[in-house]
C-alpha cells in the first residue's frame, strides 16, 4: 500500500466512523453537542506555543538580593572567570524567579580581573568564594562543591539565564524517577531554538547535541529521557553521589569532557542520567572559551576526547556507530517500544478511563518500556500532554504530526506492541498497521464494550433507532476483535459476554487501576453525598436526571440537612435547571481535585441505569474508604457483594432507603469502608494487574 493510498484509506475510515457516531450522537446528545464533537474532530490544530524566554533587564549594576538559606536542600555552584555581565544576568534571573526549595548560591571566582570582584560582594545572600589561584573550570567546580552544604548540587554556567521553575523541575525528577543520578536541563539559544536536549555519544567518543537548532516543543525532544550525557552548563546531582564518584576527573583539566565522563560514571554506578525538558535554561554557548577547537582552552575538547575514549572503551562499544543519525528509534533501541493510539491524551482528573490509561502507562514505564502516544486528533492537550512527557512518554501532536499514516510509515517499524483504544480508532488504524508495523502485536483496548452500553441505553430509552445503531456497533466492534492479536477488557462480566458473542477472540482483563489512598476520615467526620462523573458520557447524565429528579427528595425527607454534591465536566443546562428545583443539590461542574470530596463526604452514589465496563467512580470512592450505594449496573463485574462491600438498589424508593440506612448506621458504614478498600487491593490496584500487563505487553 503506497503512502497516498494509506492516507486515503485512513481518512475514509475516519470520516465514515465520525459520520456514524455523529448520527448516534444526534439522538443521545442533541445537535449542539454533536456539532461541537464534529468541529473538534475536523478543525485545524494550531501549533502549541511555549512561554517566551525570560531575560532580565540589562541595567547598570546596583545591589540586589538572591535566594539564600542556612540549611539549603540545593547548592547552586556558578564557576566564573571574568564576564561579569553574564554572571550578573544569571544572578538577576535567579533573584527574579527564586526556586521554591531552600537553596544557596555560590559564585566561585577562579581569578577574575574585571567587575566581578567589585559587584559580587554587594549581592546580598550570595556566597562569593574566591579561589587563591586560577585552576580552570574543573577545579573551580570541584572546589565549589566541596564548599557547598546542600543535599543536591547544581552546576550552572555563568553565561546562562535560568528560566522560571527550572530548578524545581530538576529536583522533582529525583523524587519521581527511581535511580535518578544526574539530571540535566534543556539548553536553549537566546532566540528560543534548542541548543541541546541531552547529548548522544558515539563509539569513538564523539558527541552530538540532540535537537540542536530545532524547536524545544518538537516531540522528539520535549519528554523526560535517558541521555548519554548532560552538559555541565546546567545539571543536578546528589552531593553524596558526587562525593562517591570523586567529582570531575582531574585528568580532563582544565575543561571539556568532564561532564560526559561524570555521566558515564553515574551510569556505571547503577544510576540513570536524564534530561528534563521541563527545566529550561538559556545558554550563551561559547562565552567563556569560544567555539574554535583549534586554539585556546577549546583545543582541550579535541585532546580530551581521546582521554575519554580510552577510559570508557568498553562502555563505548554499546554506543551508536559513528555516522548514524540520532532519532527516537535509535536512542531507545535497547528498550521495548510500545505505541498507544487514541483520539486524545488521557486526562486522569476528568474520567476513569483516562485514569486507567495513565496508570497503565506508568506501569509500562516501570517495566522499562519506552511508551509513545499518538493522539489521532493531533492535539497538544496542554497540561495533560505535559504530564505524560514528564513521565517520559514521547507524545506527538501537530504541527510535528502531519498525519497518522505518514507518521506510521516513518516510525512503525520500531514498535513491538501497538495498542489501539476504542473500536473506531482500531478500525481506522488497523490497515495502516498491517502496512507499516506488521511485526507489532496489535492490542485493542475496548475501554468498555460500546455495543453493550449502547444497547442498554436504547432499551432504557425505548428507542428502536438507537437499538439498531447498537447492533451496527456490535458488528464493527466484534470485527475489530477478529483482526487483532489481543482484546483487553475492563470487566469480568464483559469477558463472560464475549464468550458468547466472540468465542474465538483472545481476551485479557485489565480493569480500572487505582492507587489505594487509605481509609481517610472516619464516619463522624464526614457528611453529605457525592457523585463524580463527566456528562459527555450519556449514562452519567441519565443517572443524575433520575437521582436528582426521583431519588434525592425521598432521602431529604428523612435527612433534611443532607446535601448532594454533583461533580463532573460539561454539565448541561437541563441538569442545572433540574437541580435548581431540588433543595440541597450542589452542581459543582469540573473540580480539579476531588480528593476533599472523597475524604470529606460520607457516602458516594452510583445510580447508573445503563452502561458497560467497570465504574471508575465506584473504584475511586472505595480507594478512599468511602462506601457506595449503587445500582446493579453500577457494580457489574466488580466483585462486589450487596450488604458486604456495597449497598445495591435499583428502584427509586429502595435506593433512597439504602442511602438513609447507610448514612445513619455507623457500624455498617465502617464494614463497607473496610471491605471496599480490600476490594481495590484485590482487584483494581496496580499490583493486581501487573501479571496481566506483563503478559499482554512484554511476553
Amino acid at each position: 500500500m503506497s503512502m497516498s493510498l494509506a492516507d486515503a484509506r485512513y481518512f475514509l475510515n475516519r470520516m465514515l466512523g465520525l459520520f456514524r457516531r455523529s448520527l448516534a450522537s444526534l439522538r443521545t446528545r442533541g445537535w449542539r453537542a454533536t456539532w461541537q464533537r464534529i468541529r473538534v474532530h475536523t478543525q485545524a490544530v494550531p501549533a502549541p506555543r511555549g512561554a517566551p524566554l525570560f531575560l532580565p533587564e540589562a541595567t547598570p549594576f546596583a545591589p540586589f538580593t538572591v535566594p539564600a538559606s542556612e540549611r539549603p536542600v540545593v547548592s547552586i555552584i556558578i564557576p566564573v572567570y571574568n564576564h561579569a555581565g553574564h554572571t550578573l544576568a544569571c544572578l538577576r534571573a535567579l533573584a527574579a524567579h527564586p526556586p521554591q526549595v531552600d537553596c544557596e548560591i555560590l559564585v566561585v571566582d577562579d581569578g577574575s580581573s574585571d567587575e566581578t570582584t567589585a559587584w559580587m560582594p554587594q549581592v546580598s545572600g550570595l556566597r562569593y568564594e574566591v579561589r587563591p589561584t586560577n585552576g580552570g573550570f574543573i577545579e573551580a567546580c570541584n572546589d565549589g562543591v566541596a564548599r557547598s552544604r546542600g543535599q543536591y548540587v547544581v552546576l550552572l554556567n555563568n553565561d546562562t539565564v535560568p528560566q522560571p521553575g527550572w530548578l524545581d523541575a530538576l529536583l522533582a525528577t529525583f523524587a519521581r524517577v527511581p535511580r535518578a543520578g544526574l539530571v540535566g536541563a534543556q539548553l536553549l539559544y537566546p532566540d528560543g531554538r534548542l541548543q541541546e536536549s541531552g547529548g548522544v555519544i558515539f563509539q569513538d567518543g564523539s558527541g552530538w547535541s540532540y535537537g540542536r537548532f530545532e524547536s524545544p516543543e518538537d516531540p522528539r525532544y520535549s519528554a523526560l529521557r535517558d541521555a548519554d550525557y548532560c552538559s555541565g552548563a546546567a545539571l543536578m546531582i546528589p552531593r553524596a553521589l558526587w562525593d562517591q564518584l570523586g567529582g570531575f576527573d582531574l585528568r580532563y583539566k582544565p575543561a571539556y569532557y568532564e561532564d560526559t565522563d561524570l555521566a558515564f560514571a553515574v551510569r556505571a554506578s547503577g544510576h540513570r542520567v536524564l534530561v528534563q525538558p521541563a527545566s529550561r535554561v538559556m545558554h550563551d554557548e561559547g562565552t567563556s572559551n569560544g567555539t574554535d577547537t583549534g586554539s585556546g582552552v577549546k583545543a582541550y575538547q579535541v585532546r580530551n576526547r581521546g582521554v575519554f575514549a580510552a577510559k570508557w572503551a568498553k562502555a563505548l562499544e554499546a554506543q551508536p556507530s559513528v555516522g548514524s543519525v540520532p532519532s527516537p528509534a535509535l536512542l531507545h533501541r535497547a528498550q521495548r517500544q510500545v505505541l498507544i493510539l487514541d483520539e486524545e491524551v488521557p486526562q486522569p482528573d476528568r474520567d476513569s478511563a483516562s485514569l486507567r490509561q495513565y496508570n497503565l502507562i506508568r506501569m509500562l514505564l516501570d517495566e522499562g518500556v519506552h511508551v509513545v502516544f499518538v493522539p489521532t486528533r493531533r492535539e497538544h492537550a496542554g497540561a495533560a500532554t505535559e504530564a505524560l512527557q514528564a513521565l517520559g512518554v514521547e507524545v506527538w501532536y501537530a504541527p510535528y504530526l502531519d498525519g497518522v499514516a505518514p507518521w506510521l510509515r516513518a516510525n512503525g517499524a520500531r514498535f513491538e506492541v501497538v495498542m489501539m483504544v476504542r473500536y473506531h480508532v482500531a478500525h481506522e488504524c488497523l490497515p495502516l498497521l498491517r502496512s507499516f508495523a506488521p511485526q507489532a502485536r496489535t492490542v485493542f483496548d475496548t475501554v468498555d464494550l460500546h455495543y453493550l452500553r449502547e444497547r442498554r441505553g436504547a432499551e432504557i430509552a425505548g428507542d428502536a433507532g438507537l437499538l439498531r445503531n447498537a447492533e451496527r456497533t456490535r458488528a464493527r466492534e466484534l470485527a475489530v476483535m477478529d483482526q487483532v492479536d489481543v482484546t483487553v477488557l475492563v470487566s469480568a462480566a464483559e469477558r463472560e459476554q464475549l464468550r458468547i458473542d466472540a468465542p474465538g477472540a483472545t481476551v485479557e482483563l485489565i480493569s480500572n487501576l487505582h492507587e489505594v489512598a487509605g481509609a481517610g476520615p472516619d464516619w463522624a467526620e464526614r457528611r453529605d453525598l457525592v457523585f463524580v462523573g463527566g456528562f459527555r458520557h450519556p449514562p452519567n447524565l441519565d443517572a443524575m436526571q433520575w437521582f436528582i429528579g426521583d431519588v434525592f427528595a425521598r432521602i431529604r425527607a428523612q435527612l433534611p440537612d443532607i446535601r448532594f454534591h454533583c461533580i463532573g465536566a460539561a454539565v448541561p443546562d437541563a441538569l442545572r435547571e433540574l437541580a435548581a428545583t431540588q433543595p440541597g443539590v450542589d452542581i459543582h461542574g469540573f473540580v480539579p481535585d476531588v480528593v476533599p470530596y472523597m475524604d470529606g463526604v460520607r457516602i458516594a452514589v452510583a445510580p447508573l441505569r445503563f452502561g458497560a465496563g467497570v465504574k471508575g467512580k465506584v473504584n475511586l470512592s472505595m480507594a478512599h474508604g468511602q462506601p457506595v450505594v449503587a445500582t446493579t449496573c453500577g457494580v457489574e463485574g466488580m466483585h462486589l457483594r450487596d450488604g458486604e462491600d456495597v449497598l445495591v438498589a435499583d428502584d427509586a424508593e429502595a435506593f433512597a432507603q439504602a442511602v438513609v440506612r447507610l448514612y445513619q448506621d455507623e457500624a455498617l458504614w465502617r464494614r463497607l469502608s473496610t471491605a471496599g478498600l480490600q476490594n481495590i487491593v484485590d482487584h483494581f490496584s496496580l499490583d493486581a494487574a501487573r501479571a496481566t500487563v506483563q503478559r499482554v505487553f512484554l511476553a
